[in-house]
């Protein structure tokens, strides 16, 4: 049996925060990780949703906890951004309909939120030399759909900023990647899709955060149909 206080065991397990987590690709993430070794703090506005998705996880024999939207995780090894469509209740806009009133709100969801979260634990990251910041958006983030020109503009802004920060990072050992979701995230408990369009489950998905963390070989991957 090992010597070390249960403090040093705890300090030796990578951590997987996840900000905005849900019952989709959140726990998605949180199950692909958990499963390789990884501790998981979410990250939610509701503790009765952090509290469910903790049970979950430990149904599951995955380490979840909650904990609160401003507290600081310093041991934090990968950071999961908010992995979100847009705004709840949005109302999308073709590109020659965006206005601030119908922009602004998908920016502070989707960018600010990004920055602020990768804020709160990079300094940590930078003074270890290692660590992952992950970010996820619609595929109209590299591939633009007309329809939604509101959203596709403030989530190509996060894209731009997570692949800026991965050149900035280089060398470091901390490592910025971004996954573009260009298919509708279905089943479990999100559906809905419309006619035609193509779908994957967030446990299809999510692979491809491990295999970015994993390989650092580029800064962004797409998931297609």
């Amino acid at each position: 049996m090992s010597g070390r206080s249960r403090h040093e065991r705890d300090l030796s397990v990578p951590t997987l925060a996840i900000v905005g987590a849900g019952p989709g690709m959140g726990l998605a993430i949180a199950r692909t990780f958990g499963r390789r070794g990884f501790d998981v703090a979410l990250v939610a506005r509701t503790k009765e949703q952090l509290d469910a998705l903790a049970d979950q996880l430990g149904r599951e024999g995955v380490a979840g906890r909650g904990q609160g939207p401003r507290r600081r995780h310093r041991r934090t090894g990968v950071l999961a951004g908010p992995a979100v469509p847009a705004v709840p209740g949005f109302t999308s806009a073709a590109p020659s309909e965006v206005a601030v009133d119908n922009l602004q709100p998908q920016i502070e969801y989707s960018f600010y939120g990004a920055v602020t979260a990768a804020q709160a634990v990079l300094p940590a990251m930078r003074e270890a030399g290692t660590g992952t910041l992950l970010f996820t958006t619609g595929g109209g983030s590299v591939d633009p759909v007309p329809m939604l020109g509101n959203i596709n503009a403030a989530q190509a802004t996060l894209r731009n900023w997570v692949i800026n920060l991965n050149e900035e990072l280089d060398g470091s050992g901390v490592y910025a990647g971004h996954v573009a979701i260009g298919v509708w995230v279905g089943g479990g408990a999100v559906g809905g899709a419309p006619v035609g369009f193509p779908t994957a489950t967030p446990e299809q998905i999510a692979p491809l955060h491990w295999d970015l963390h994993e390989n650092r070989d580029r800064p962004e991957a797409v998931f297609a149909a």
